[in-house]
């Protein structure tokens, strides 16, 4: 953290996404940071606003810093994931990323000038501040024993990579609660055979990129599966909109044109014409399974093929595969028709079967609506809250960080509800789908892996209306796991709950 007395020279200041502090020198491209990271700099990744074609770039960066998005946009649940310090919504700056630099308050800071982000408190400060590091005694794991002892609430992590997994482990999660194969793709030629498989013309074009993925994905599943040793694991099917994978500009086009042996002009038509006006309400999630179902099949062969490759060298596998955006029950039968087949060839094929759930994210407000329906098709629900917060309310997580402080600064609302679980609103719709949900399927395992099952009031409303598990980022399973305590002791009345705090 940042020294409490140093003097330090505050830049900006945005939304603390990820806490911790971090130093280096300022870059303004995901290439670029990884190169940097790979000589042995210290780099800090400035941008307008990340999306997952930065990933490599934020794993390469000792901390993030975007002048736009909440508490809830790319950048802050990937940081948050890695553990690594963010700030978001630093609407003060203005980054010009092809000139390498932005202006914040009559300064301007350059490519090259170092930065010390500080994600507890949202500042950017210039130059190197000092920092301390905070030092956890043996008092921790004596409290987190009673907690653990105490709580009926199961806490998970959302993890994406076998070291996310490890991590999460030593956190005390017990299991992955959200596994977003999508960052997946973006690493080595992944991308290359990603962005083969979007361009195709046809199925049999496909098909045959969607060969080339397939083994890398099973080789991130089997790490996965060895990482967690038994305890489960929720991988959700590919959600974003397919225009995230591809180039944008005609100097990144005009390459991939041609190692695709496709002329500049039509790969740009065919990148236009993934381009949607609101591509978060979009062809995304279980809609490009429904399109393009050879999608889901490679995804789903993945998935069984590792399982049954981690079971085969004695170890224990749980897979849950997720059906992400559902709004209707005839999307998610579809997909988990899919899932199940290809289950049944891959076990036929490798002798071995292994214990696997079908479920589907709730994260829009008619499937918490017609959640009785869609639960006669799912082995288990999880809230997607930050897709339902931002369709409940008709916000843009990415933008609303523009104005959602003065909201909450002047009284309109108590809490950012990307933040703390709006309970009156969001809430409802929760508990509602809990109900209809069970109404239906007695025993229907239920959690949550939006951000906020790592947040203290949000994890105790989940003890309340009946979840089974929160899963949340791993540096936050250890405030769940006491969160879920006092949640129980709140029940039990051995505690006051308006008094009780993390």
């Amino acid at each position: 953290m940042v020294d409490p007395r140093a003097a330090v020279t505050v830049v900006a200041k945005g939304l603390p996404a990820s806490p911790g502090a971090a130093q280096g020198e300022a870059v303004f491209d995901a290439d670029e940071a990884e190169a940097l990271a790979k000589q042995g700099r210290k780099v800090i990744l400035v941008r307008p606003e990340t999306s997952p074609e930065d990933f490599h770039g934020i794993v390469a960066a000792q901390a993030v810093l975007t002048a736009r998005g909440g508490m809830t946009s790319h950048a802050a649940i990937v940081a948050r994931g890695m553990g690594k310090t963010c700030v978001v919504g630093a609407t003060e700056i203005e980054v010009d990323a092809a000139g390498g630099r932005f202006r914040a308050n009559g300064r301007v800071v350059k490519r090259g000038q170092v930065l010390t982000v500080d994600g507890t408190t949202g500042r950017v400060i210039l130059g190197t501040a000092k920092l301390v590091e905070p030092t956890v005694g043996g008092h921790y794991g004596k409290l987190m024993a009673w907690a653990d002892a105490r709580r009926r609430l199961r806490v998970r992590a959302n993890a994406d990579t076998p070291a996310d997994a490890r991590r999460a482990r030593e956190f005390g999660a017990e299991g992955i609660g959200l596994c977003r194969t999508e960052h997946m793709f973006f690493e080595g030629d992944r991308i290359t055979a990603m962005r083969e498989m979007i361009v195709a013309p046809d199925e049999t074009e496909r098909r045959r990129a969607l060969a080339k993925l397939l083994p890398m994905q099973r080789g991130d599943f089997e790490g996965i599966f060895e990482a967690m040793a038994g305890y489960p694991v929720t991988i959700r099917l590919l959600d974003p909109p397919l225009h995230e994978f591809l180039p944008h500009t005609r100097g990144e086009i005009a390459p991939l044109a041609k190692a695709m042996k496709l002329p500049a002009a039509a790969l740009e038509r065919i990148v236009d014409g993934l381009t949607e006006v609101n591509p978060m309400l979009g062809h995304r999630g279980c809609r490009l399974g429904i399109t393009y179902p050879e999608i889901t099949e490679m995804q789903a062969r993945a998935i069984f093929e590792a399982a049954c490759r981690v079971v085969a060298r004695g170890k224990q596998v749980v897979a849950e595969v997720m059906i992400p955006l559902v709004a209707h029950v005839e999307e998610l039968r579809r997909q988990a028709e899919i899932v199940r087949r290809v289950a049944q060839d891959v076990f036929l094929a490798e002798g071995r079967a292994v214990p696997y759930l079908v479920g589907t994210m709730i994260e829009l407000p008619r499937a918490a609506l017609t959640a009785d329906e869609i639960a006669k098709e799912a082995d288990f629900f999880s809230f997607g809250t930050n897709d339902l917060t931002q369709t409940t309310f008709g916000l843009s997580r990415d933008d609303a960080g523009r104005f959602l402080p003065f909201y909450v600064e002047h009284g309109i609302l108590k809490d950012d509800p990307f933040q703390v679980l709006d309970q009156e609103g969001v809430g409802r719709l929760m508990e509602l789908a809990v109900r209809l949900g069970r109404g239906s399927r007695n025993e229907l395992k239920i959690g949550i892996c939006g951000e906020h099952g790592g947040e203290p009031e949000s994890v105790k409303f989940c003890h309340r209306v009946g979840m089974n598990y929160v899963s949340c980022s791993p540096f936050r399973v250890p405030i769940a796991r006491l969160a879920a305590a006092q949640a129980a002791l709140e029940e039990q009345g051995v505690i006051n709950r308006t008094r009780a705090t993390v």
